[in-house]
């Protein structure tokens, strides 16, 4: 970036993303594949209390304008801690701590509590991705050093942006997620074929096994959504955390369940559970977001225990809901190795990483390929699970 071609943008900082005007924000947002950078969710995480300062979660974003016109926008955190980013870096904390190196507060780029891929600033397609990239860096790198600020972060990157952070010094560190890739099925059945005859015969019995409890599985977005599912929804999942104890992962708060009915519900989708004794309140719900050609499982709870709830309102349900409408694409959130039974595969994601002392940062330099070379191998040994029958169980594509 030269000095002509900086004078060229106004850029500043904002504490709260109500600062910029959503229309702004949005213009750059929504032609984007993830629905998790757009101005409505990530102005409920902020007014509903999920973070903030007292969360450890500093919203700190940064906009770059030409004249008037917002043309860049970067969605970013100053952090004292790692929760709620499911990149587990704690490891380089605890190194940096036994080397008298401060790691806290760092600078973190995310869509917070979300393991979604395709995270990435946001810049108009008329104005120089590589320069406005470059200026931003050059922006928060001399934000973070005078601010002592130790390190900055971009999880769950989108690749291609990735790749023009590995050009200005960044260190990309793999780590493993799941997707369901649609290959091209008209049915649920199709989808099916492509495992081996245990698997397909697990999978029928575990579909079938709700029909036994008299459950039905309803598909609601948008205003198909009745109003007290919204509050449900928070019940659910806040239920579902708690049983993990001081594992579980809630973050969010009733209000930012209850707001996302007003400009949110849009991209909704809830795989409600009904049960024929009790028809108006479901006994389960799995909360999912869509856009375009893709789809995101987050969230999921449930009033009781049923066998194989879960895995029909969170993968079989969606499945065959997004196979309908030519989804390409279902990442199915954080989450164990069931998932490859169910023809989830086991794909790549990168989080990227600057360290402020030399010291950390030429040791993860160091250290970075053996570890990114190990993460492949446990994919690659994960996906050499998958159920697939020979005939049709093809080594699974590389994640693009």
């Amino acid at each position: 970036m030269t000095p002509e071609a900086s004078t060229r943008y106004t850029v500043a900082w904002h504490d709260r993303i109500s600062a910029i005007n959503q229309a702004d924000w949005d213009t750059l947002a929504q032609p984007l594949k993830t629905p998790l950078l757009e101005w409505e969710w990530l102005r409920l995480l902020e007014d509903s209390g999920s973070l903030g300062p007292r969360k450890g979660w500093l919203p700190f974003h940064l906009s770059v304008r030409r004249g008037k016109q917002l043309v860049a926008a970067a969605p970013l955190y100053i952090k004292g801690h790692s929760a709620g980013e499911f990149v587990f870096d704690h490891a380089w904390a605890n190194l940096a701590e036994r080397l008298g190196i401060d790691y806290y507060p760092k600078m973190v780029g995310m869509s917070p509590f979300s393991p979604v891929v395709g995270y990435r600033f946001l810049i108009d397609p008329a104005e120089d991705e590589t320069a406005l990239t470059a200026l931003m860096i050059q922006q928060i790198d001399q934000f973070c050093t005078r601010n002592q600020i130790h390190g900055c972060s971009f999880l769950f990157v989108d690749p291609d942006w990735g790749r023009q952070l590995n050009n200005l010094g960044f260190i990309g560190w793999l780590h493993q997620s799941y997707a369901w890739k649609n290959r091209g099925f008209d049915s649920f059945n199709d989808y099916l074929a492509v495992f081996n005859t245990n698997q397909r015969k697990n999978i029928k019995k575990e579909r079938k096994s709700l029909k036994q409890f008299g459950i039905q599985m309803r598909a609601l977005t948008g205003d198909q959504i009745p109003q007290p599912l919204f509050g449900l929804m928070y019940a659910y999942y806040s239920k579902t955390n708690d049983q993990y104890g001081p594992w579980g992962c809630k973050y969010l708060t009733p209000a930012f369940f209850k707001g996302l009915q007003h400009n949110y519900r849009h991209r909704l989708l809830l795989m409600a559970a009904f049960s024929a004794s009790q028809d108006d309140r479901p006994i389960g719900m799995s909360f999912l977001l869509t856009k375009g050609d893709q789809l995101y499982g987050r969230y999921w709870g449930s009033r009781d225990f049923i066998n194989h709830l879960h895995f029909n309102a969170c993968y079989y349900d969606p499945i065959d809901w997004a196979i309908a409408r030519r989804i390409k694409r279902f990442d199915p959130g954080a989450g164990s190795a069931h998932k490859i039974r169910r023809g989830f595969e086991a794909v790549p994601n990168h989080s990227m990483h600057r360290f402020y002392d030399r010291r950390i940062q030429q040791i993860m330099q160091t250290h970075i390929d053996e570890i990114n070379r190990l993460e492949q191998e446990q994919i690659d040994t994960l996906n050499a699970r998958l159920p697939f029958s020979k005939n049709n169980g093809s080594a699974p594509a590389a994640d693009v």
